[in-house]
């Protein structure tokens, strides 16, 4: 395994979030820390569900064979102690997934530790541990609980972006909650030459599109799914281009519901800024919501913006 991952998509995950722990995360919640150690060191060998990012992470780790390059690597990292997390540990080993790295960080915060890992995306089930990776400079993404019955493409990775405070930053959408969609529309055509400020998944898509031009098969599959429309696709398009970046796909919908798009795409994962779109979504495909907080919390998050219904 090499120790320089300057060029590899490192995902720190959550134990929670790649194997199904709600029975062990509800005894935590209600009887305690030490009900919760009891009931894992007494369960060591009964081998744990896949959870939400279980098949994103199954087919990123089979991208190192297929392209014969380590590009992937995948970090558990939980604050259970390496006791409780042997569970984990035995789990990962039953499934064959290539995980060799673990972060066991014994209830303290993983903030600090995401960085020394070089962890590029942290994937959580939990609201903290997710604004805590993103307080730490790391994007980070909320996961939802799994859609049923969902089955994946097995020989192609399909990962679906929203727009706006996701791979690109949130001033656009500043500029619609304060002065409306006439004056955002007509700010986006204006500047359409001048590319978009890099949002907190910027990186992350650039990664997998490098990943992705490594060959010539189709082995990653990148949506863009936005609730922009004409005009202001234009500057989002040129921004992709500026950044040396392919998309395989765009859906500028307008205000149009974004779940019915993303079933069809069939995405291994889903990332959105917004409850609203990332929420219904996650009924059909793994989603995760991008929460973020802006300089000024001038406006109210959640209501409508350019990547929401108008």
């Amino acid at each position: 395994m090499p120790a320089n991952l300057e060029n590899t998509l490192v995902i720190g995950i959550s134990s929670r979030a790649l194997f199904d722990l709600e029975r062990e995360n509800s005894i935590f919640e209600n009887e305690g820390l030490n009900a919760y150690a009891q009931y894992q060191r007494e369960n060591e060998k009964r081998v744990l569900e896949p959870g939400t990012a279980f098949p994103l992470v199954e087919a990123l780790l089979k991208l190192n064979d297929k392209l014969g390059e380590h590009m992937v690597e995948v970090v558990i990292m939980s604050q259970n102690n390496p006791q409780t997390g042997l569970r984990v540990m035995n789990s990962i080993d039953f499934y064959n997934l290539a995980i060799t790295r673990a972060a066991f960080s014994g209830g303290e915060s993983l903030g600090p530790f995401l960085s020394a890992y070089s962890v590029d995306l942290y994937l959580s089930k939990n609201l903290e541990d997710v604004q805590d990776a993103i307080d730490h400079g790391i994007a980070a993404a909320q996961l939802y609980a799994p859609p049923g019955g969902f089955n994946p493409d097995a020989d192609e990775i399909r990962i679906a972006f929203d727009g706006d405070a996701v791979l690109f930053s949130e001033d656009s959408e500043v500029i619609f909650k304060q002065q409306g969609l006439d004056a955002f529309l007509e700010h986006e055509k204006v500047f359409a030459s001048l590319p978009l400020p890099e949002g907190p998944f910027g990186r992350v898509l650039k990664t997998l599109s490098r990943i992705k031009s490594l060959s010539d098969k189709p082995l990653v599959r990148i949506a863009l799914v936005t609730a922009r429309d004409r005009p202001a696709h234009e500057r989002v398009i040129l921004t992709l281009r500026s950044w040396g970046v392919e998309v395989d796909e765009a859906h500028f919908l307008g205000g149009l519901p974004k779940n019915e798009v993303l079933r069809a795409f069939n995405a291994h994962i889903f990332f959105d800024d917004q409850d609203k779109h990332a929420g219904p979504a996650s009924e059909h495909v793994p989603s995760a919501r991008v929460p973020y907080k802006t300089s000024s919390e001038l406006y109210d998050k959640d209501a409508p913006g350019p990547d929401s219904a108008h």
